[in-house]
């Protein structure tokens, strides 16, 4: 009983959108969360790693933040509609 009443209720093609939205939050949070612990230089997980202190990895640092898609979007034009933006920045 308890399993046709949950189907009535969370099985229903208004609700699917819901469950997108929801995955895809799940997904980039999960992301974040891994690239974090697996390549942050400033997250340690082992004890040798934690009684090192505080380190001087500027290069780590710097490639961490460099990653690729920022590489990919450096020459980029921070805009998101360049199209739109230049019609109505341009004098006629």
């Amino acid at each position: 009983m308890a399993q046709t009443a949950w189907s009535k209720r969370w099985i229903k093609p208004e609700i699917f959108p819901l469950f997108a939205a929801m995955g895809a939050a799940l997904g980039i949070c999960g992301f974040a969360i891994a690239r974090n612990i697996a390549i942050n230089p400033d997250v340690r997980i082992s004890k040798e790693d934690r009684a090192a202190g505080i380190l001087d990895n500027y290069k780590e640092g710097k490639t961490y933040k460099d990653h690729g898609l920022r590489e990919y979007l450096k020459d980029c034009s921070p805009e998101i509609m360049p199209v739109l933006n230049r019609y109505f920045s341009t004098s006629k």
